[in-house]
């Protein structure tokens, strides 16, 4: 049975944005749907999330999700292609304070990528988009 609950958190420290991190493993990004806007210090994707929650009642489900950061001033991309076609694998999102409440959030990619935000302080948010779908094999295990 798929579950018809949409996940909602909200990330102020580097706890919180490790549950967030948790739950998106693995998820597939496609990069034209990675926007940083400027004016508004807002930092955004849309993902295909792996339900890890599900995974472990035997369901194997995605679920389209979105995460953005607020009060960004800056990003870098290293070995990330913003014009890629294919789907990036997001493996985590990291927090590292530099200058209480500033610091940096780094998301790394599978193959090596990874794209770091400058932000005044963390302000994250994460939310379900829509219903699970049944998807085929889990993502490989990693250690």
């Amino acid at each position: 049975m798929l579950s018809p609950e949409p996940l909602k958190l909200l990330a102020f420290d580097g706890e919180d944005l490790e549950v967030i991190s948790t739950h998106l493993q693995d998820a597939a990004v496609a990069p034209a749907e990675i926007a940083w806007l400027p004016h508004e210090k807002r930092f955004a994707l849309v993902m295909d999330r792996y339900d890890w929650c599900g995974d472990q009642s035997g369901e194997r489900t995605r679920r389209r999700s979105g995460l953005h950061f607020e009060r960004v001033l800056g990003v870098k991309r290293s070995h990330f292609e913003q014009n890629a076609s294919q789907k990036a694998v997001l493996l985590s999102v990291s927090f590292e304070v530099v200058d209480e409440p500033a610091g940096l959030v780094t998301l790394y990619f599978e193959g090596g990528g990874a794209i770091r935000l400058e932000v005044e302080c963390l302000e994250a948010a994460m939310s379900d988009l829509g219903p699970a779908w049944p998807c085929g094999s889990p993502p490989p295990a990693r250690v």
